[in-house]
Order: C-alpha cells, then sequence, then structure tokens
C-alpha cells in the first residue's frame, strides 16, 4: 500500500470519528489499568458492568488491597476466567505499592512488569492513559491491518512495528482506537460489511462483500 493510499484511509477514519476513545469506562490511569487487565478475552460491554460496582468500591492500589483477592472475584465473576484476573489485579496492585508509590509508570517496561501485563496492555495505558504514540494491536487490529494492507505482519509485534513505521505521525495518537473500533463493527472477522465500509475502495482486500 502506497503512502498517498494510507493518509486518505486515516483521513477518512478522523473525519467519521474526530475524536476516538476507548469503550472501556474509567476515570484514572489505575481504574484503566485495571479495566484493560480484565477485558482480556472478555468484552469491553462485560467489564464495564463490573467495574461500575467495582470502582466505587476500590479505585486505588490501596484500596484494591484492602479489598482482597476473594471479595473481588465478587464483583467480577461474569468475567471469563476472573479467578486468575483477581489475583493479578490484587498482586499488580500490592507491586504498584511496593515499587511505584501507588502510581501507574509510564513506560513499557516497567508496566509489563506488573501481572497480568502484556505488551498489548502496557501500549493500551501508554497511549490512553498518557498519550504516547503507541500501538495497542489485539485481534481486531491484528485483521484489519492485515485485510486493509495498511500494516501486514505474521504475528501482532510485526504488525505493530509496520503500523507505526507507514502511519503518518499525525494519527498516530488516535489510530489504535479508529482500528479497534473498524474491526469491531465494520471490518468483522467472519463476513466484512464492507458496503458500509468508508474505506471500502482504498482497501486491499479482494474478496470483499457484497451486501
Amino acid at each position: 500500500m502506497n503512502p498517498a493510499k494510507r493518509r486518505q484511509i486515516f483521513e477518512r477514519f478522523r473525519a467519521a470519528n474526530p475524536h476516538p476513545k476507548t469503550e472501556l469506562a474509567y476515570r484514572t490511569p489505575f481504574e484503566l489499568l485495571v479495566a484493560v487487565v480484565l477485558s482480556a478475552q472478555a468484552t469491553d460491554k462485560s467489564v464495564n458492568l463490573a467495574t461500575a460496582k467495582l470502582f466505587p468500591v476500590a479505585n486505588t492500589p490501596a484500596k484494591m488491597v484492602e479489598l482482597g483477592e476473594a471479595r473481588l472475584m465478587e464483583y467480577i465473576k461474569t468475567i471469563g476466567l476472573f479467578r486468575t484476573k483477581a489475583k493479578n489485579v490484587i498482586q499488580l496492585s500490592c507491586l504498584l505499592l511496593e515499587k511505584f508509590k501507588g502510581e501507574i509508570p509510564r513506560n513499557r517496561e516497567e508496566l509489563e512488569s506488573l501481572p497480568g501485563v502484556g505488551r498489548k496492555t502496557a501500549n493500551v495505558v501508554l497511549n490512553t492513559a498518557f498519550g504516547e504514540l503507541t500501538m495497542a494491536v489485539d485481534t481486531h487490529i491484528f485483521r484489519v491491518a492485515n485485510r486493509t494492507g495498511l500494516g501486514p505482519g505474521k504475528d501482532p509485534l510485526e504488525v505493530e512495528q509496520k503500523l507505526l513505521k507507514f502511519t503518518p505521525p499525525e494519527f498516530l495518537q488516535d489510530a489504535h482506537h479508529w482500528l479497534i473500533l473498524h474491526g469491531r463493527y465494520v471490518c468483522v472477522a467472519r463476513k466484512p460489511k464492507c458496503p458500509e465500509c468508508t474505506i471500502r475502495d482504498l482497501c486491499d482486500y479482494r474478496n470483499k462483500t457484497k451486501f
């Protein structure tokens, strides 16, 4: 895909949605971190339903540790893998207090040192909470990048590196959100909604759906 076409794609995304945001509900970097950890293999909707009750009770590392693993499980038991996630959230809250004075670290290496936090989760927090120019590649972005030709790659890291390299700098702040929303609602896995896609004439996908 040539640079002019890439630019057109992001210009259309921006025109359709000038200020894209995550669909996870949060007010602080800590709330975002917890929500993203909980969202692994779960929908944002299911996470928001749980955190709407959880965060009024425990929205800081200290309050989360005080809540404890067993009580936390009661709040998040409707989310997949809730036992493992409860353990990770309590452990990462302890580490935040011990190593980072309760603050969320602003670099990837320190974020990835927290239980339950991988590269994708770290990138989401860096981009969404702190405005860093990162690309968090989940299944949606991986699919969209390969299908459209925006950043084809054999694994999430390769896709991340290509998108960071080829996305025009002025779009990088919001590119992650545009791509994930596009993959979630339009460029879906089984039958992409090509007829209603704003970039269908620019996309490299050959097997476009007709209806």
